[in-house]
C-alpha cells in the first residue's frame, strides 16, 4: 500500500478523501442496519483502520492491508465461500483460534491489532477426513506448478527467496491455531534453511492440520535441508508426510513442546478427535514431532536432531506400507512423563542407522511393522539412498560418519501391542532400565546378530518379557469413545487349555534368535492364556534359538504380577511393570534351542516345555553349583545332542 504522505499534494488529498469516505460509509452502514444482522463487504482498497463492531459480520472480499484492525466481541470476519481468511500482523500469523473443541474452523478473536496488518483472502484448501472437513490455511501452498499464490498466505512469509522449485531462508511465525507453514501437494520442491516457530495448538496430526510442514500426494518429493523448527502446542506437529509422498529431511533441528489442551477436551483414541497420547500405552504428552501417514509414504531424517516433550518423535500411523528412516540422527524425549522414539503400524518398515535414542519409555512401539537397528555403514546408507530416492550426493554420502545405533531408554527398549518384528545388527547398543524387549501377548519376531558388537544391557536384568496385554482400552461414555478404561489384575492361577500345544511353534508365538553374542539376563514368559473357548488367547509360546551365543541367566515360564491391582489414568506408569515368579508351564510354553557353539549358564530355576541341545552346545550352572533336569517330575540326565519335551525343570543346586 502506498502511503498518502508519499504522494503529490493533489493526489494525497484525493486519496485521503477516499479513505475518509470509505470509513464514513462503513460507520453509516453500522448505524442504519440492525447490528445483529449486519453484513458489510470490505473490498481491497487503502484503509488505515478497520473496525468490526459487536454483532457485525464483515465479509472480506479481497486481501486488505491495514495499520489497525479492531475486532469487538461478537464480531465476525469472514471470507467469501470457497476462500479462507488469515490475519497476519507484521508478518506473523496471529489472532485465530479454533471455534470449538473438536471443531475444525477458526475465527479471528476480539482485540486490537496494530502494525502491518494484513487480512489475506486465499482460495480454500479443504481436506476431508473421518467425516470432517479441515479448512487448511498455509503460508505457502506448492504443487507441481510451483508456488500457488492464490492458495498461499504470502503475508506470513518473512524474508527469503521464493522460486517455483525452491524456498530459501524463509521465516514463518504463528501464534494462532491450526495454521500451516508449508503445504506441498505435488511435484518436487526444496526448502533450504527454513525457520519455523509456531506457538498455539494444532488440531489433528492425522492430516497435519496445524503442522509446520506437510508433504502430501503420490509422486510428491519434498526435501527439507537445514531446517530449524520449534513448535509449542497440542498436535502442533513439525513434519507430516502422507498420501504416498517422499519427504527427506536433512541437517535439521526439530523440536516440539506440549501445549495446553482445551479445558473441556476429553482424552480419546477416536481419530477424528484425538489430540493427546493414549495413556494406555504408558505414555503422555500432546504433540508428536513427526507423523507418517497414508499408503506407500516415505519419510527420511538424515543428520538431524529431533525431539518431542512426550508422546513420540518419529511416528507412523493410519496407513499401509510406509517407510520411515533415520540416519545419523538423534531422537529425544525431553519430558519425564513418557514417550517413544518411533511407532510402527500398518506393516511399516522403519530403519535406524547410526541413530541415537534418548527416550522416556520406549525406543519403539510396534503394532504391525518391522524395525531395523544398525550401523550407518557406507554400504547400508548407499543402498537406502538408492532405494528410497534420498538424492544424497557423493559428497554428502562421504561426509556422513559411520556410527552404531545407541538406545538409551529410561524404561523399556521395544514394546509390542500388535504383531511385528525387530532386527538388531552392527554395534547397536540397547541400554535400558527395564526389559529390552516387552511383548504384550503378540506374535513377534526378534533377530539379534552380535557379530559386529551389538549389546543388550537391561538394568533390571530382563532381556525378554512376555506378559498379558494390560492395555485397558477405551470405553464408551455417554455415546463417546473416551480413554477411561480400567485394568484389573486377574486373580487366581491360569487354567490349562488342552487345545494349546506348549511344545510346538505356532504362527502366533514370540520367536527370537540370538547369534554371535554374549548375553547376561533373564527371559520370562508370563502369558496366562486359557481363553480359547471365549475367543481369547489360548496360549503363547516363547521360542528361543541361540547360535554361537552365550547366555548367563534364567529362561522360564512365570507368573507375573503388577505392583498394583488396579490401573487407571491416575497411575498409568504402572502399565508394563510386572514382577516374575518362575513357575511350571501352563499355557506359556518355553522352547529353547541351543545350536552349535552356544552355551547357557543357568543362574536360577527355569521351567521349560522343550529343550534342544546341539552336540557341541553346553548347558551348565555357575561355578560351584550343579545343574539338574527333571522331565515330568522324573530326574533325567542332561546330555548334549539330546532333545527333551514335557514339563521340564532345570534346577540349580
Amino acid at each position: 500500500m502506498t502511503r498518502p504522505d508519499c504522494l503529490p499534494a493533489a493526489r494525497r488529498a484525493a486519496t485521503c478523501a477516499r479513505q475518509r469516505l470509505g470509513q464514513f460509509l462503513l460507520a453509516l452502514i453500522a448505524v442504519l442496519l440492525p447490528s445483529l444482522a449486519l453484513t458489510a463487504v470490505v473490498e481491497a482498497r487503502p484503509l488505515d483502520d478497520l473496525a468490526c463492531g459487536s454483532g457485525q459480520t464483515l465479509l472480506i472480499s479481497q486481501t486488505v492491508r491495514l495499520q489497525r484492525l479492531t475486532v469487538a466481541q461478537g464480531c465476525t470476519l469472514a471470507a467469501p465461500a470457497g476462500y479462507s481468511l488469515t490475519l497476519t500482523v507484521n508478518g506473523i500469523e496471529t489472532g485465530q483460534r479454533l471455534t470449538a473443541t473438536g471443531g475444525t474452523t477458526t475465527a479471528i478473536q476480539p482485540g486490537t491489532y496494530r502494525g502491518d496488518v494484513v487480512l489475506t483472502v486465499a482460495e480454500a484448501n479443504p481436506v476431508l477426513w473421518q467425516g470432517l472437513t479441515f479448512p487448511f490455511r498455509q503460508a505457502l501452498y506448492v504443487d507441481s506448478s510451483g508456488i500457488v499464490r492464490a492458495r498461499s498466505v504470502l503475508a506470513g512469509v518473512l524474508g527469503g527467496v521464493l522460486t517455483a522449485t525452491t524456498a530459501s531462508n524463509i521465516r514463518l511465525v504463528s501464534t494462532g491455531e491450526a495454521f500451516n507453514g508449508i503445504y506441498v501437494a505435488g511435484g518436487s520442491y526444496v526448502l533450504v534453511h527454513p525457520t519455523i516457530t509456531f506457538t498455539g495448538n494444532g488440531r489433528s496430526d492425522f492430516v497435519g492440520y496445524g503442522a509446520a510442514i506437510v508433504g502430501t500426494g503420490d509422486g510428491t518429493r519434498l526435501v527439507v535441508d537445514h531446517a530449524l523448527i520449534n513448535n509449542t502446542g497440542a498436535v502442533r506437529t513439525a513434519i507430516v508426510a502422507e498420501g504416498g509422498a517422499n519427504v527427506i529431511v536433512k541437517n535439521s533441528l526439530i523440536a516440539v513442546h506440549d501445549g495446553t489442551l482445551p479445558s473441556d477436551y476429553v482424552p480419546t483414541v477416536d481419530l477424528a478427535s484425538m489430540e493427546s497420547a493414549p495413556w494406555m500405552l504408558s505414555i503422555a504428552g500432546n504433540v508428536r514431532a513427526t507423523n507418517l501417514l497414508g499408503v506407500n509414504t516415505k519419510a527420511s531424517y538424515i543428520n538431524s536432531i529431533l525431539s518431542s516433550e512426550g508422546w513420540g518423535v518419529l511416528s507412523s500411523d493410519v496407513g499401509q506400507n510406509g517407510q520411515l528412516t533415520a540416519i545419523d540422527s538423534t531422537l529425544i524425549n525431553t519430558g519425564s512423563e513418557g514417550g517413544y522414539g518411533s511407532y510402527a503400524i500398518g506393516d511399516a518398515v522403519e530403519r535406524f542407522l547410526g541413530t541415537t535414542f534418548d527416550v522416556a519409555t520406549y525406543a519403539s512401539i510396534i503394532r504391525g511393522g518391522t524395525v531395523f537397528y544398525g550401523d550407518s555403514t557406507p554400504t547400508a546408507v548407499a543402498q537406502l539412498n538408492a532405494s528410497l530416492g534420498l538424492g544424497l550426493s557423493a559428497r554428502e554420502l562421504a561426509q556422513l560418519p559411520v556410527r552404531p545405533t545407541v538406545i538409551n531408554s529410561r524404561r523399556f527398549g521395544v514394546m509390542w501391542h500388535g504383531p511385528g518384528a525387530v532386527s538388531v545388527t552392527g554395534g547397536t547398543l540397547f541400554r535400558t532400565q527395564e526389559a529390552t524387549f516387552l511383548d504384550k501377548g503378540q506374535a513377534i519376531t526378534i533377530t539379534v546378530d552380535g557379530s559386529q558388537g551389538a549389546r543388550l544391557l537391561p538394568a533390571n536384568g530382563v532381556l525378554v518379557q512376555l506378559m498379558e496385554n494390560d492395555d485397558p482400552g477405551p470405553v464408551i461414555v455417554n455415546g463417546r469413545l473416551v480413554n477411561a478404561g480400567v485394568y484389573q489384575e486377574p486373580t487366581g492361577l491360569p487354567t490349562r487349555d488342552s487345545s494349546f500345544d506348549v511344545t510346538a511353534v505356532h504362527s502366533g508365538d514370540a520367536v527370537a534368535t540370538f547369534s554371535n553374542i554374549a548375553l547376561t539376563g533373564n527371559f520370562f514368559n508370563g502369558i496366562r492364556g486359557g481363553a480359547a473357548a471365549s475367543g481369547g488367547l489360548a496360549g503363547l509360546n516363547m521360542v528361543l534359538t541361540f547360535d554361537h551365543a552365550r547366555l548367563t541367566g534364567a529362561i522360564s515360564a512365570s507368573l507375573t504380577r503388577h505392583a498394583v491391582s488396579t490401573i487407571t489414568a491416575a497411575n498409568y506408569l504402572q502399565l508394563g511393570e510386572v514382577s516374575n515368579t518362575p513357575a511350571p508351564v501352563i499355557n506359556n510354553g518355553v522352547i529353547v534351542t541351543l545350536n552349535s557353539g552356544s552355551r547357557w549358564t543357568v543362574t536360577a530355576t527355569s521351567y521349560l516345555s522343550k529343550l534342544v541341545i546341539a552336540p557341541d552346545a553346553q548347558l551348565t550352572a555357575l561355578a560351584g553349583h550343579t545343574l539338574a533336569l527333571t522331565v515330568n517330575g522324573v530326574p533325567t540326565p542332561l546330555l548334549a545332542g539330546h532333545s527333551y519335551s514335557g514339563n521340564l525343570v532345570l534346577s540349580v543346586q
